[in-house]
């Protein structure tokens, strides 16, 4: 009986085990023994467990955590829910750099004033706020320069800019991490690091973040569910 018994522990724990580790490497970047970079990129490998259509469809939100409905969204939107996981809200950062400075953001949306229902869902944008804030990194052509948690700007071409984050997981060649991105199938992790064109690579961490926010705290809040109220599409 007690053989019985006890093989039925070892296969129950052996079931379970599976589960018990993707549950704590779900909830990585919550781990506060990590750095921020790892947390990050965990928190962007959690984003390519959604279904998302999509969709650059322009929306008024909240602000700030505001977003678009979480079964929609484009490249940007992506990078900003990961940062969000962290406790770093690019929404609200990009909108009051874009209020301290607006003419050193494009000019290219014909826009007079900063609007944070789509500021921050422009890749032109996250690049000059990143150009302005971040710490910005050679782009090189070794896939080893790359660590996790790292933000890629491609040019996919005639300067239509695309945005992801570099994860923790690497090509089946150990040559290349793989990046997170939405490239029109929904946020998944890829090997696409050298499939375009790099034009900006950033390190962008929770420090930093402070000190542009100015707060002093990186606590993370929830997303506040966007008003499903369309504008005009994401240019």
């Amino acid at each position: 009986m007690w053989r019985s018994l006890l093989l039925v522990l070892v296969v129950a724990s052996a079931l379970l085990a599976p589960a018990t580790l993707r549950a704590k490497e779900s909830k990585a970047w919550l781990n506060a023994r990590l750095s921020f970079a790892e947390r990050l990129a965990a928190a962007a490998e959690e984003r390519a467990r959604h279904m998302v259509v999509y969709d650059g469809s322009g929306y008024r939100m909240a602000y700030p955590m505001g977003d678009v409905p979480a079964d929609r969204g484009t490249c940007t939107d992506e990078v900003v829910r990961a940062y969000r996981l962290v406790g770093i809200d690019l929404q609200q950062l990009v909108h009051e750099d874009m209020t301290r400075d607006f003419a050193a953001y494009p000019t290219k949306y014909g826009l007079k004033q900063p609007d944070s229902n789509i500021d921050h869902r422009r890749v032109y944008n996250l690049q000059t706020f990143f150009n302005r804030n971040a710490t910005s990194l050679p782009m090189t052509t070794k896939g080893k320069d790359y660590r996790p948690g790292e933000v890629i700007i491609w040019d996919l071409d005639n300067y239509q800019l695309h945005i992801g984050l570099v994860t923790r997981r690497w090509s089946k060649d150990k040559k290349r991490p793989l990046i997170m991105h939405n490239i029109s199938r929904g946020p998944r992790i890829e090997d696409k690091l050298f499939e375009y064109k790099i034009v900006g690579r950033y390190r962008f961490d929770g420090l930093r973040a402070m000190a542009v926010q100015q707060t002093g705290t990186t606590a993370i809040a929830v997303p506040t569910a966007a008003p499903v109220v369309k504008m005009d599409p994401i240019p």
